[in-house]
């Protein structure tokens, strides 16, 4: 899908020469991207983009200055897919914990079609990290255009309702939807949020988002300067001194509180800015880190249990040991993993057994309908069982047959039932879906709550837009492991050793929160507390009954098997929006696209 979609864009790009701009010569027209690679990915969107659906050619020209066109036969399949040109952008984020908050709104212009005509426009709005889309709002041709969230519950309207093309995700993170029936010439102002996460790497947290226009969607007139406007907010939720690192654009400080920033970037510029909006920074502290912050629900809100959010952070130094590890990889070797998602795999793979200290154990699993095991037994990670392993994944990582997850995940679990003084891990890896994985999750669930001092973690390993993700993102929750996936096949390698060291750098298990069970009532999400890393900070959420008290206690177990205890004061929330802020928990079935 997004192959042809940039395809589209390309053979847009080509129909606009169409476009007359007049005999000024001052007026050039904008020069398609100078790319060495002219691949489709070359013209996917970078920032939100909005393009004219042109299916009939004969209707491209300039809508001020009609001109003589050439006729032109036959029609374009697939439409092509002419970048409208922007003339007003604006950035709002609001950044609370390790969730920020995008909203865009800017006008952009159907330049490209007769005044007398009419075509649909394509918004597209590529989002950053974990990015979920909040809402859209479009005027255009004297007429409203709004999306509304689909409940799960819904699904017989959102079937009737919520058809694909109009609106869905071209590729993960990167949402489009249809504007139908625009007037040439017309003038489109569209508002549009969403709800990503801040990356976390050596106790900075970044905010990336993608910003970058290409040269070809500024307008075809003089040289005017025209004005673009970032504002940036920042609420740790923390109350300790934020530290401000790098930042791409030049932005002016307005507010600075504790724990609390206020920064502002207007700028006159000819072309607009051809690069993300990053920005980074370190809340300061070097020690392990937490707290709660609590909020009563608004008298609309349905629910009216009180709200929480139970945060850790793993402070900027790490002196405490991380967990001796035992970890089986559970690698699909179905068919539809040929090529590179298994070379991918078993890339990431080598790399991950080559970081194991040499006290480390572990064993691979290859499945189709059947399971191929490195050893009958866990093996040291020397360098020379390392070396015999990546050998023997050359030979065996042969890809052919069905799927068949329950009977690798039994194996696994039982190899690592006497694990003693490490962290047992399940590195499921697959790209398909099976019948019966309420099955799988409840014999895992049963297995996995007794015998042992910390029992196994299944962190699973998505990849490809096929396989059942909800499933994975299950299967890791209920056994407190994580779950990542890659839904293009040139990043399961990056984002598999991601997950990897992610895990690798557990340094409190068996986390949980002592104040719970006096609460008349609670919902925590996740169910089951995941184990905090040095390379991400660990947030959960809920909503209870009950009187919270002044401070909490979370108590777990440290790498060398200590004992882990710390208090953590309960703070009200007050310019927090915690139901937003933890909204990504929610699963959201769909989205419909209404006009008023």
């Amino acid at each position: 899908m997004a192959e042809e979609f940039g395809r589209s864009v390309e053979d847009g790009l080509k129909l606009s020469r169409r476009i007359y701009l007049g005999k000024d010569r001052a007026v050039t027209p904008p020069k398609p991207p100078s790319h060495m690679d002219k691949s489709p990915a070359a013209f996917l969107p970078t920032a939100p983009m909005v393009y004219a659906v042109i299916s009939d050619p004969g209707i491209v020209d300039n809508p001020d200055i009609p001109s003589y066109q050439p006729h032109v036969y036959g029609r374009c399949d697939p439409p092509a897919l002419i970048p409208l040109q922007m003339n007003r952008i604006e950035l709002e984020a609001d950044s609370y914990l390790d969730t920020a908050f995008v909203k865009i709104s800017g006008s952009w212009r159907v330049h490209c079609v007769m005044g007398s005509k009419s075509c649909d426009c394509r918004l597209a709005v590529p989002m950053g990290e974990q990015g979920s889309i909040l809402g859209v709002e479009i005027e255009a041709s004297r007429k409203l255009y709004y999306t509304e969230m689909i409940a799960i519950e819904d699904r017989k309207y959102l079937e009737k309702e919520a058809r694909l093309e109009n609106g869905g995700f071209l590729k993960p993170h990167t949402f489009t939807i249809t504007i139908p029936k625009v007037d040439g010439g017309s003038t489109l102002s569209i508002k549009v949020s969403w709800m990503q996460k801040l990356l976390y790497h050596n106790g900075e947290f970044s905010l990336i988002v993608p910003f970058s226009f290409p040269d070809y969607v500024t307008p075809h007139v003089k040289k005017l300067p025209r004005k673009e406007k970032i504002q940036l907010n920042v609420n740790t939720g923390t109350g300790t001194e934020i530290v401000c690192k790098t930042t791409s654009h030049l932005l002016k400080e307005l507010r600075r509180e504790v724990g609390k920033l206020g920064f502002l970037y207007e700028s006159e510029v000819l072309t607009w800015t051809n690069i993300d909006f990053t920005f980074s920074y370190a809340v300061s502290f070097s020690h392990i880190f937490g707290g709660v912050l609590l909020q009563t629900p608004s008298v609309h809100d349905v629910d009216q249990r009180d709200m929480f959010c139970v945060y850790l952070f793993p402070g900027g130094h790490h002196s405490r040991k991380v967990f001796r590890k035992e970890i089986v990889f559970v690698v699909d070797i179905s068919g539809s993993m040929e090529g590179e998602p298994l070379e991918g795999t078993k890339n990431a793979i080598s790399a991950a057994l080559t970081n194991l200290d040499s006290l480390d154990s572990f064993n691979i699993i290859a499945f189709n309908g059947e399971t191929y095991l490195f050893s009958s037994s866990m093996e040291l990670a020397s360098e020379d069982t390392v070396e015999r392993a990546v050998e023997w994944m050359s030979m065996n990582f042969i890809a052919g047959g069905d799927t068949n997850i329950l009977v690798p995940l039994k194996q696994a679990t039982e190899m690592l039932s006497k694990s003693r003084g490490s962290i047992p891990f399940i590195f499921l890896v697959t790209d398909g879906a099976v019948e019966d994985e309420r099955q799988i999750c409840d014999i895992m669930k049963s297995h996995l709550t007794g015998g042992g001092l910390i029992c196994p973690r299944i962190c699973t390993f998505g990849i490809g837009s096929y396989c059942n993700h909800h499933f994975l993102r299950m299967l890791a929750m209920i056994s407190r492991g994580h779950y990542d996936a890659a839904y293009y096949i040139d990043s399961v390698e990056s984002r598999m050793q991601k997950l990897l060291s992610r895990i690798s750098s557990t340094i409190i298990a068996n986390i949980t929160i002592k104040a719970f069970d006096d609460l008349d009532e609670v919902e925590v999400y996740p169910s089951r507390i995941p184990d905090l890393s040095s390379d991400n900070p660990l947030i959960v959420s809920g909503r209870c009954q009950g009187n919270f008290p002044d401070t909490v206690v979370a108590i777990g177990i440290f790498g060398d098997l200590s004992n882990f205890s710390l208090d953590l004061k309960v703070q009200k929330a007050k310019d927090i929006p915690l139901h937003s802020v933890r909204l990504r928990t929610v699963i959201l079935f769909g989205l419909s696209f209404l006009s008023v």
